[in-house]
């Protein structure tokens, strides 16, 4: 039997039924996931019952695991599993995984552990919507650029941030990383075009610093338009499944101080491809213990 698929909106989104996740694999339907994601970009199950074992399971139909991050520490009694955890640290900026090494992951599963009695959403963006929503003025612009992405991010907190804050951040940066990627990727199974920016992208190629800020600026606006965003709200035993090569998301920072925890897999990805053909480089760090390359898109 087919899985059923609802679209959420009419440009991202969609909730996945029939199912049985605890089941092993088939290869219809890991296909028939697999195109449900290449062309919703987020996908969405209900109801779930998997434990870190079978999430990783999962996120294997898809692909190679990554370890949990190339500086975070993976959650206890895993490799590949990390825990985005409101103790340690909130997400709340746009940005897509680990985007600062050569090969971020093509996608991210998160599980849901820990939910809040009110807000704690996820929300994610096509960023692929957003390429087409550009005039053709920017489009031609965006398509000629490269941005370096770093973990080395503004990390401003409040004063009162808590110690284990303070740590995470700490080990976030403990290794530099920075690759160049093209402003504009040619995503590998599908063919779109989509802004690869965020918040980890910190400078365009042969740009000033005020330069790059503002024409990022523009672009990320595009990203971000509300037609273009699934509002997730979290529900105990979810799994939420995107596209990390074409999406951008961003974890909202307004249920006060209640505990929140998502569990995240990622699948190693291929080296992003722009316009003109040119790869990603490798500018700074080696994550080659993180992720392997892959070579031919699955």
């Amino acid at each position: 039997m087919a899985p059923s698929i609802r679209k959420l909106t009419g440009r991202i989104g969609a909730v996945v039924e029939g199912v049985d996740l605890t089941a092993p694999p088939d290869p219809l339907t890991v296909t028939a996931l697999r195109d449900a994601l290449n062309k919703h970009k987020a996908i969405v199950f209900d109801d779930v019952n998997l434990d870190n074992a079978g999430q990783e399971r999962v996120a294997g139909w898809f692909g190679e695991l990554t370890t949990a991050h190339p500086n975070v520490p993976a959650a206890d009694g895993t490799t590949n599993v990390l825990a985005v955890d409101s103790e340690t640290s909130k997400a709340n900026e746009w940005h897509t995984d680990v985007s600062f090494v050569v090969n971020p992951p093509q996608a991210t599963t998160l599980r849901s552990v820990v939910t809040t009695p009110y807000g704690g959403e996820t929300r994610i963006a096509n960023a692929a919507a957003a390429y087409r929503d550009l005039p053709e003025p920017l489009r031609a612009l965006a398509d000629s650029l490269r941005v370096v992405h770093t973990n080395r991010y503004d990390y401003a907190r409040p004063s009162a941030a808590t110690a284990q804050r303070q740590e995470y951040d700490r080990i976030f940066v403990s290794t530099p990383y920075e690759a160049e990627h093209p402003v504009v990727r040619v995503h590998p199974l599908t063919g779109e075009r989509g802004l690869f920016i965020g918040g980890f992208a910190r400078r365009l190629v042969g740009l000033s610093s005020s330069e790059s800020a503002e024409l990022l600026r523009v672009f990320q606006s595009y990203v971000t338009r509300p037609e273009n965003i699934l509002r997730w709200t979290w529900s105990p035993n979810q799994l939420l499944i995107f596209d990390n090569r074409i999406t951008q998301h961003y974890g909202v920072d307004n249920y006060d101080d209640h505990p929140r925890r998502l569990n995240r897999v990622t699948i190693a990805g291929d080296v992003p491809v722009g316009v003109d053909g040119r790869h990603s480089e490798q500018l700074v760090g080696d994550a080659s213990h993180y992720s392997s390359v892959l070579e031919v898109a699955a």
